[in-house]
């Protein structure tokens, strides 16, 4: 017969033996129990400049984002959103070759607080996370909630595009010339073997793609004078940056908001790193079709 076992929900806080340091050891030893996905430790007590110490700094192997997270032993207060978001704005400017979130851990996180930090999210990578701890038979076990996850930032085409001024190829081919214009030409019937319904999608700030009349912007072009951007939505990590790296393109900063790569191609690139964009492009469609 299966026996039923009473919890014993308990504060933190007010517990005669329990601090934040082992709030800390507990989540250095298994960073994943916060539930953003498979992360590991990457620094703790981290000094801030004139600014304290940043309790736990986390990174997504894959990814490389880096989550800055501040715990608090019972209820969330001003100074810790505070202290939150900026440990986080001194991290992303020290090293902004990495994507940032902020993190507010606590054990309770009230209505009205849960508002203000409502008002940062959508302009500030933001997580909160209410953490509950239960007693049984001499043994406290810590549980985490996601109450406010990042709003996630809508597809470039999904809005973009409506608002985006119509243009054509002669539009382009006088903005750039005729022969870098042919560039985009050239990827795009690579890529009409993975989606043979592509089209190139003329606007006058790029030019996208379309599938079956709509936009599908995996990939963008901007055409230049002796050049073209290619831009490329896959998110950061280093496996991709050695393979640009090594490849000898030329790229531009990376754009974290929008999860994109972007590369300054010459017509000779396609030729001699003719693999390498291909790789690319074929896995940030990869992606597309499966969001």
């Amino acid at each position: 017969m299966v026996e039923y076992t009473k919890l014993k929900q308990v504060s933190l806080k007010d517990h005669p033996e329990i601090r934040e340091e082992w709030v800390q050891n507990v989540i250095a030893e298994d960073p994943s129990i916060l539930g953003l996905g498979e992360v590991y430790l990457r620094d703790r007590e981290r000094i801030q400049p004139k600014a304290g110490r940043l309790d736990l700094l986390l990174q997504d192997p894959e990814t490389s984002r880096r989550y800055e997270v501040e715990i608090q032993l019972g209820a969330t207060d001003p100074s810790h959103i505070i202290r939150a978001l900026e440990y986080w704005d001194i991290e992303r400017r020290r090293y902004p070759q990495y994507d940032h979130c902020a993190v507010i851990v606590a054990e309770e996180i009230t209505a009205r607080f849960l508002n203000v930090i409502s008002l940062f999210n959508g302009q500030i990578p933001l997580i909160a996370i209410q953490m509950k701890a239960v007693e049984t038979e001499g043994h406290v076990s810590l549980f985490f909630t996601k109450v406010l996850d990042e709003i996630a930032l809508g597809l470039v085409d999904e809005d973009e595009d409506a608002a985006s001024a119509p243009a054509d190829r002669a539009y382009w081919e006088s903005k750039s010339n005729p022969k870098i214009v042919k560039l985009a030409d050239h990827l795009l019937s690579e890529l009409k073997e993975l989606e043979p319904t592509l089209e190139l999608n003329y606007n006058k700030h790029y030019i996208g793609l379309s599938r079956n009349g709509q936009a599908f912007n995996f990939v963008t072009f901007r055409p230049k004078k002796q050049r073209f951007n290619l831009e490329v939505k896959l998110p950061r990590t280093d496996a991709i940056d050695e393979l640009i790296e090594g490849s000898g393109i030329d790229t531009l900063e990376y754009n974290s908001r929008w999860s994109m790569y972007r590369l300054s191609l010459r017509p000779e690139d396609l030729q001699k790193s003719r693999d390498v964009v291909e790789r690319l492009c074929r896995d940030a469609y990869t992606r597309r079709v499966s969001q």
